[in-house]
C-alpha cells in the first residue's frame, strides 16, 4: 500500500511538474506579446471601447448642437423661392396690370394669372418667448448631457479601476497559492523523511498529503480567477478578449487625503449634482416654454424680386417686374381647449419632481463621501496590521515546521501555521485591493481621478 502511495504520489508530482511547465511555456510566449499596460491606458482604452459611454457622448455633441440650432431659431432666415404656376384660362380677357393685353384671365381666381414666375428673395424673423425658452430648454439639456457624459466617465473608470486592481490581486493569489502549494511540497517531504527515519507516523504523511492537494486545488481555483478577471477587462480594452496583456508594477498606494479637501472638492464637482440641477432647469425651462404658449408671436417678411406673367426684370408693355413686400402678422392665442394650461400643470409637476431629485442627490453626495472616506481610512489603518500578521504568520510557520523535525510539535500545528500564512498573505492582498479601490473612489467622487 504505502509503495501504491508513493507511486501514485510520484506520478501526481511529475503530472503537476509537467502541465505547470506547459503553463509556463505558454505564458513566456504570450508575454512576448503582451502589452504592458497602466492603468491609465487601461481607462483611455475603455472609453473607445465602452458603448454606455459612447452613447453618453454621442448624445452630449447632439445636444451640443441643439443648443446651437436653438439660438439660431432667433436670427432672420433667408431663403431664395423660385415657382413657375400654370392655371387653365377661362376665355375671359385679363383685366390686371401687369399682363398683355388681351391675355386670358385664370380660371382660379386664388391665381393671378395663366402662367405665373415667382423668383424672389424671402427674409422672415419670429419674434416670441416661446424661442427665448426654446434656447433655455436647449442650454439645460446641453447642460444635463455634459454632467451625464461626465457621470458615464466616472462610472467606466470606476469599472475599469476595480477589474484592474482584481486582475492585478489575482496575481497575488496565485503567486500566493503557489508559494503555499511548495510549503506543501516541502512538507511532504519532511514528513516522509520522518516517516524513513521511524520518527514519524505515516498518518503524518497521509496529512501533508491532503494539505499538498488541497493547496494544489486553490492553486487551480485562484487561476481560473484571474483568468475571469482578466478576460472582463480585456473585454473593455481589445476587441479580442483573448489578447494578452500585462500590467504594470503596481506602484506603492498613494496617502489618504485630508477629510477637508475631499469634501471642498467633491461638493464642487460633482456630476450627479450638475445633472440634478440641470434636470431641474430643464423642468423650469419647459414651464417657460408652455407659460410662452399664452402670449402674442409676431412673425415679420420680407420679399424682393419678381411675380409676373414672364420670367424676367421687365414685363410686356413697359411694366418693371422687380420689387419688394413685406408683411407682419402678429398671433394671438385665444382659445385652445386649455392644452397650454395642461402643459403648464404637467411642466410644473416635473419641475417639482426634478427638486425632490436635486435634495435626494444632495443627500446621497454627503453619504457617499462619509461612507468612502470611512472605507479608506479603515483600510488604511489595517494594512500596517495585516503586513505585520504575514511577516508573523511566516515566522510562526518557520518555528513549528522546526520544532516538528525535532519532534516538538505535531503535524496538526504544522497545517493550522500554513493555513495561517495562506489566509494572512490573501487578507494582506485583499486589504491593499480594498484601500486602492476605496482610494481610487474617493477620486473618482471629486473628479481627480
Amino acid at each position: 500500500m504505502r509503495l501504491l502511495g508513493l507511486t501514485a504520489k510520484a506520478f501526481l508530482v511529475m503530472t503537476l511538474g509537467m502541465g505547470s511547465g506547459a503553463l509556463k511555456a505558454q505564458a513566456v510566449a504570450d508575454g512576448a506579446h503582451a502589452e504592458t499596460l497602466t492603468l491609465d491606458q487601461a481607462i483611455a482604452r475603455a472609453m473607445t471601447n465602452e458603448p454606455t459611454f459612447a452613447a453618453a457622448k454621442a448624445e452630449q455633441k447632439a445636444l451640443s448642437l441643439e443648443r446651437s440650432d436653438a439660438r439660431a431659431a432667433l436670427l432672420p432666415t433667408a431663403t431664395y423661392h423660385n415657382e413657375s404656376i400654370y392655371t387653365k384660362p377661362n376665355g375671359v380677357p385679363a383685366s390686371r396690370i401687369g399682363q398683355t393685353t388681351g391675355a386670358p384671365a385664370p380660371a382660379f381666381i386664388a391665381n393671378n394669372a395663366v402662367r405665373e414666375y415667382v423668383s424672389q428673395g424671402v427674409f422672415s424673423e419670429t419674434l416670441g418667448l416661446g424661442q427665448v425658452g426654446a434656447i433655455r430648454l436647449a442650454d439645460a439639456n446641453a447642460a444635463r448631457a455634459a454632467a451625464e457624459l461626465e457621470i458615464a466617465r466616472r462610472g467606466l473608470v470606476q469599472t475599469v479601476v476595480t477589474l484592474y486592481y482584481g486582475v492585478s490581486a489575482g496575481g497575488g493569489k496565485v503567486d500566493s497559492a503557489q508559494q503555499a502549494v511548495s510549503e506543501a511540497n516541502h512538507f511532504v517531504e519532511i514528513t516522509e523523511k520522518r516517516e524513513a527515519a521511524r520518527e514519524a507516523a505515516h498518518a503524518d504523511v497521509l496529512k501533508a498529503q491532503l494539505l499538498q492537494q488541497q493547496r494544489q486545488r486553490e492553486l487551480s481555483d485562484a487561476q481560473l480567477a484571474q483568468d475571469k478577471a482578466r478576460l472582463e477587462l480585456a473585454v473593455l480594452l481589445y476587441p479580442d478578449p483573448n489578447t494578452p496583456f500585462t500590467l504594470a508594477p503596481a506602484a506603492a498606494p498613494a496617502l489618504l487625503p485630508a477629510r477637508d479637501s475631499i469634501e471642498a472638492l467633491a461638493r464642487k464637482n460633482n456630476p450627479e449634482l450638475r445633472s440634478a440641477l440641470a434636470a431641474l432647469q430643464v423642468s423650469e425651462a419647459q414651464t417657460y416654454v408652455s407659460r410662452a404658449a399664452l402670449l402674442p408671436e409676431l412673425n415679420v417678411t420680407a420679399a424682393y424680386g419678381i411675380d409676373a406673367t414672364n420670367f424676367g426684370v421687365n414685363g410686356p408693355d413697359g411694366i418693371r417686374n422687380l420689387g419688394y413686400s413685406g408683411s407682419a402678422r402678429l398671433d394671438i392665442p385665444v382659445f385652445d381647449w386649455l392644452t397650454t394650461e395642461r402643459k403648464i400643470k404637467e411642466s410644473k409637476l416635473r419641475e417639482d419632481a426634478a427638486k425632490v431629485a436635486l435634495t435626494a442627490a444632495q443627500r446621497r453626495l454627503v453619504a457617499d463621501l462619509e461612507e468612502s472616506y470611512a472605507e479608506a481610512e479603515a483600510a488604511s489603518k489595517q494594512m500596517a496590521s495585516l503586513d505585520a500578521t504575514v511577516v508573523t504568520a511566516r515566522e510562526s510557520l518557520r518555528l513549528t515546521e522546526l520544532r516538528y523535525v525535532d519532534g516538538e510539535s505535531s503535524v496538526l500545528e504544522v497545517v493550522d501555521a500554513q493555513s495561517t500564512l495562506t489566509s494572512a498573505e490573501n487578507a494582506r492582498i485583499d486589504g491593499t485591493t480594498r484601500y486602492q479601490l476605496a482610494l481610487a473612489h474617493l477620486q473618482t467622487l471629486t473628479g481627480t481621478f
